[in-house]
């Protein structure tokens, strides 16, 4: 039951929470301990928000999971997870997570607290119309960026990074739509009722439109962030991720290969080793350049 219930509350979510320290890295607090901890100790708590999600998304939608092909393999789905202990494991979350969130900074609780509540609604009603979901979804990225900036004293972030985050968020979300529409393909897809209102190509037209977006975002940011050396050095890290960006394009639409991005970037070494390049670069920029 303890591995079902780590199961439900989708571990490898929480890579998602590395958004949560771009305020730390781009306001260059790397070297700021307590800004350290506080982010750290935010990114522990924001993940359990993110696994509540998931659990209660699970039980609402157990009926439909189990129609499904592979969901229908998720605990709750499945019966080994009983429903009980599931609501039971969400409440106690929520009831620590919260009170902690707001001791390390109320506007922090807040952040998290609109994205809990605005994954509920997602769950409900958004993820069942076409466009605003992927939208919304993107929006989800960006609460965790701004949910990073309230957990340190942020003098020199730059709003360039909102706009990377958001055009990244979309490229995503399509792509992840287009994994399961392709995934769906030739077989009934009722249970996914918003996949009606997306066709392979649009979502591809997509796809190239906000890889585009997210390329040129960044490098505005590289020369205009005023937080920058004066030397332009950030401009060096924009190759990393036009290759990070244009390989997970290829990995969509020629390889075909699908699932959620967190599940493409752990399984494609090319693209874990552009994306920690990109890494290092940045921090050469910021500690060394």
């Amino acid at each position: 039951m303890l591995k079902a219930l780590l199961k439900t509350m989708r571990p490898k979510q929480w890579a998602k929470s590395v958004f949560l320290l771009a305020a730390l890295v781009f306001d260059r607090k790397l070297t700021n301990l307590e800004a350290i901890l506080h982010t750290l100790a935010g990114v522990l708590l924001f993940s359990l928000i993110v696994s509540v999600v998931y659990i209660i998304n699970d039980i609402a939608d157990v009926e439909s999971d189990r129609k499904h092909p592979t969901k229908r393999n998720r605990p709750i789905a499945a019966g080994k997870l009983p429903l009980p202990m599931a609501w039971g494991v969400a409440i106690a979350i929520l009831v620590v997570a919260f009170p902690l969130a707001y001791l390390l900074s109320p506007a922090f609780a807040a952040v998290t607290g609109i994205y809990f509540v605005g994954n509920l609604f997602y769950s409900k009603w958004v993820k069942h119309i076409a466009l605003l979901d992927i939208i919304v979804l993107a929006s989800f990225y960006v609460l965790r960026v701004a949910a990073g900036v309230t957990l340190i004293d942020v003098q020199r972030f730059s709003p360039w990074i909102y706009l990377f985050t958001i055009f990244l968020a979309l490229l995503m979300g399509t792509g992840k739509r287009r994994a399961e529409l392709a995934e769906l393909a030739g077989g009934p897809n009722a249970q996914r009722k918003v996949l009606d209102g997306y066709t392979i190509n649009f979502l591809d037209q997509l796809i190239t439109l906000a890889s585009g977006s997210t390329i040129i975002t960044y490098s505005l940011y590289t020369f205009s962030a005023p937080n920058l050396p004066d030397n332009h050095a950030m401009m060096l890290t924009i190759p990393f991720i036009m290759y990070s960006i244009l390989r997970y394009q290829y990995l969509l639409q020629v390889k075909e290969t699908g699932g959620a991005p967190e599940d493409v970037v752990l399984a494609d070494r090319p693209l874990q080793v552009s994306i920690a390049l990109w890494g290092l670069a940045v921090l050469a920029v910021f500690y060394i350049f």
